[in-house]
């Protein structure tokens, strides 16, 4: 009874109906997130953690968030996974962070895919391995993810998870700092020390073959 309420209540804010339509902002996405609307709920709680329209409450911020996550918004998902693993709102929980990333991850986020694969490097929250943290960089790499493609350019460098390999990692270097990636940018003169002028033309090669065989490596 009482939700049925709530829920008539927001309609009538919405609308207008009864009162006045002259409505803040927060008035309104409050009132679709009320309604149950999951969009509205993740953006209600993003009012709530950045201070918009509202005083700031890391609370508030996590309790709608996981309404929307529990609806299965990616988004909302990653915003709890990053709540949690900072302890913004909520008790600082690595588990409940990979758990609530992997959902994102499992829906094709990239950056929650970047985040899983950084759980399982690090083993924050989940056992550390390293053949399933190349995996999850390796999707958000494929989407052109500068950050995952820089990593999976660490873990060739560093034989983790796969065969060490400077020539794919040079080849990963360099699409992520095509994408934007310092870090990668910073790297490849240090891996070219250490590799010979036929594997760096052999590295330039495998780039190509590899942006040929998906464009979406570089995100430009």
């Amino acid at each position: 009874m009482k939700s049925a309420l709530i829920a008539l209540l927001a309609f009538c804010l919405c609308w207008g109906v009864g009162c006045s339509k002259n409505l803040s902002e927060f008035q309104k996405t409050k009132a679709m997130a009320m309604l149950g609307d999951a969009s509205a709920q993740g953006y209600l709680a993003t009012m709530y953690y950045y201070g918009l329209g509202v005083e700031k409450d890391f609370k508030e911020a996590a309790k709608w968030q996981r309404k929307a996550a529990d609806q299965g918004w990616k988004v909302a998902q990653l915003n709890l996974g990053y709540m949690y693993a900072n302890g913004h709102g909520v008790e600082q929980d690595f588990k409940e962070a990979a758990k609530w990333n992997r959902k994102a991850a499992d829906q094709g986020l990239a950056d929650a895919q970047h985040l899983l694969g950084v759980a399982y490097d690090d083993g924050q929250g989940v056992k550390q391995d390293f053949k399933e943290a190349v995996q999850w960089y390796r999707k958000a790499a494929d989407q052109g993810y500068a950050k995952a493609q820089h990593k999976l350019g660490v873990m060739y460098n560093n034989g983790e998870g796969v065969l060490e390999d400077n020539v794919t990692a040079y080849a990963w270097w360099n699409i992520a700092a095509a994408n934007g990636s310092k870090s990668a940018k910073d790297n490849k003169p240090k891996i070219a020390k250490d590799m010979t002028p036929e594997q760096i033309a052999k590295a330039e090669e495998l780039l190509i073959e590899m942006i040929k065989k998906n464009p979406k490596l570089l995100n430009k």
